[in-house]
């Protein structure tokens, strides 16, 4: 096993909406990663285990980096990675009213794409592609 560094050719980011509350943060952003390993199981690594082999599951393979910014840098962003077609999950202001996949899965429906309250979405791409995505959004402090 090599202790070389490792490089990934492509990046998972999380954008919110600045005006969230912690929780709401906390809960938007596990939502949002949970959808990317359905689209790209690439991003997800091996199965982990401690020193008694005692197993437990894998975990995305790479970082995740969170950045926030406005609902127009959202706005912004999320007519940018649909131009892109790259991978990416919504979440909606509606969903805090919701409590399960079937509602939450109707509250994004009933709204047409340009009328989407987003407060956070999610992409995996290539880390150039992604960054242009994200032009605009700040790291989350």
């Amino acid at each position: 096993m090599s202790d070389a560094p490792i490089r990934f050719d492509t990046k998972i980011a999380v954008l919110l909406r600045e005006d969230l509350e912690t929780w709401q943060r906390l809960n938007v952003t596990a939502f949002l990663v949970s959808g990317l390993g359905t689209a790209a199981p690439e991003v997800i690594g091996e199965p982990y285990e401690d020193a008694d082999g005692v197993p437990y599951l894998p975990m995305l393979r790479q970082p995740v980096l969170v950045f926030e910014g406005t609902k127009e840098t959202l706005k912004a962003a999320h007519a940018r990675v649909l131009s892109r077609a790259l991978p990416r999950a919504v979440f909606t202001s509606d969903l805090f009213s919701t409590g399960n996949d079937r509602d939450n899965r109707a509250a994004v429906r009933a709204v047409g794409t340009a009328e989407l309250d987003l407060v956070g979405i999610a992409v995996h791409g290539p880390r150039n592609a992604v960054d242009k995505v994200l032009k605009g959004a700040r790291m989350h402090p």
